[in-house]
């Protein structure tokens, strides 16, 4: 006798049934049940440079700088690395220093919130945002598909903005402000990823950004900018600013994190958020500070012991993390052209409908092909061929099929990622010939 049932889904909050509170579990869970499948699916680190000495090093370093550089005690030293900690962390100045040097941009330590990975930094300031049954939220399609979970949760809803190939669409974001107010909505922000994003792989020029920002400005319209990918071009052509490095008129809320820089097991991210609050009582401050209570009741503050992990890392490499990561940069260029130059091979220009785009950095490339990408798809790509990637279905919010796949350079070799696209052609082409079949037959 199967036992009772306590609850319905029916009774628990509308998200946790949201198909984009799903994916994640289920991706993770498909790579779970085909262990000696090639993935070309997580968007993970490369894990060959990963060093557990390096945790005791780098908290040896930070236990240092607690003494040295800021004249700690002893006990002091023991009490900020394993009490309760401030609720906006105690590595806000390294991270302050950080993008200072690697992104030239100044930033008030007190504007910082250092959260649990850049996961709790969003979900912190859609919170904040969502004042009104009234507001919504803006964002480039394909999105991440964490952002737009973490969204559902707050009860804010999401509209589209067409990226394309030049990152986004700014007619397109103009319109659907238009369209929202004129809907007696509040579109509070749109959510950018400027720099190789997830999933879709592309970036927005240095004119378009700074095009995005006078029409922020014009529009009363904040920009959520996303940026863990921007430290690894797959050239040495230079980067472009960040939006916030741009922003003179505090329009960007930048996210950030260090898990695809340092460690992604030490869970740490962070947001600048340096707009100025007005408060009842006429007091000014920063919306840091409005994000820091909402932090306080959520994870209370950010494991000492991992901000610790981070900052010596930081501190080893004198704040640059430019400096800190030219081996991964150097592998997740080699990937990406690696496998571009497999598609081209496998896929030859004018004989194939398979198309792809080529993004100049970070770990994504979006196949299209000429039949419908799905899960069930997915599954059978695992378990009849060994090969994962993720279905971009999965990173639009309207349930509609997509013909399309994205495949990640980051955690493989050059051999493995040879071997998967050999898989990739041959599930193509039985693809393509059974549905050409299964049309004939009809």
């Amino acid at each position: 006798m199967a036992d009772p049932v306590d609850l319905h889904v029916a009774d628990l909050h509308p998200a946790v049934d949201d198909p984009a509170l799903n994916s994640m579990n289920f991706l993770n869970e498909v790579a779970q049940h085909y262990p000696d499948a090639v993935s070309l699916a997580a968007g993970r680190p490369y894990e060959e440079f990963f060093d557990v000495a390096a945790l005791h090093r780098h908290l040896e370093r930070f236990r240092r700088h607690l003494a040295d550089d800021l004249g700690q005690s002893p006990a002091q030293v023991q009490r900020t690395l394993l009490q309760y900690g401030r609720t906006k962390g105690i590595v806000h100045h390294l991270v302050a220093r950080n993008l200072a040097v690697d992104e030239g941009m100044t930033v008030d330590p007190e504007a910082i919130v250092v959260t649990v990975g850049c996961q709790e930094a969003m979900f912190l300031v859609l919170r904040a945002l969502r004042a009104d049954p009234r507001d919504v939220l803006l964002a480039v399609a394909p999105t991440y598909v964490g952002l737009t979970g973490a969204a559902r949760l707050l009860d804010l809803p999401v509209r589209p903005v067409r990226g394309g190939p030049a990152g986004i669409d700014l007619a397109d974001l103009r319109e659907q402000v238009r369209l929202a107010r004129a809907a007696g909505l509040r579109p509070r922000a749109c959510y950018v990823m400027p720099d190789f994003a997830n999933p879709s792989g592309t970036s927005i020029g240095p004119a378009d950004r700074r095009r995005l920002l006078d029409l922020a400005a014009e529009e009363d319209l904040l920009l959520l900018e996303d940026n863990p990918y921007g430290l690894f071009p797959a050239s040495d052509a230079g980067r472009t600013p960040t939006l916030k490095a741009l922003d003179t008129a505090r329009r960007v809320v930048y996210l950030g994190s260090f898990a695809k820089t340092v460690l992604p097991g030490a869970r740490v991210g962070y947001v600048v958020a340096d707009q100025r609050v007005a408060g009842a009582d006429g007091t000014v401050g920063l919306l840091a500070d409005q994000l820091a209570k909402i932090k306080s009741m959520v994870t209370v503050n950010t494991s000492a012991i991992a901000q610790a992990v981070v900052g010596g890392a930081l501190l080893e490499h004198g704040c640059s993390l430019a400096a800190a990561t030219v081996r991964e940069r150097a592998a997740y260029g080699r990937n990406l052209r690696h496998l571009v130059d497999g598609l081209a091979r496998r896929f030859p220009v004018g004989t194939s409908p398979v198309r792809w785009n080529v993004p100049a950095g970070g770990f994504f490339v979006v196949v299209t092909v000429p039949f419908g990408v799905d899960d069930a798809l997915l599954h059978r790509s695992a378990r009849e061929y060994g090969l994962l990637w993720t279905p971009m279905a999965h990173f639009y919010d309207d349930g509609a099929p997509v013909d399309a796949l994205r495949l990640s350079v980051s955690a493989v070799t050059p051999d493995q990622i040879d071997l998967g696209l050999d898989r990739l052609a041959a599930l193509v082409a039985d693809e393509t010939a059974r549905r050409a079949a299964t049309v004939e037959v009809g």
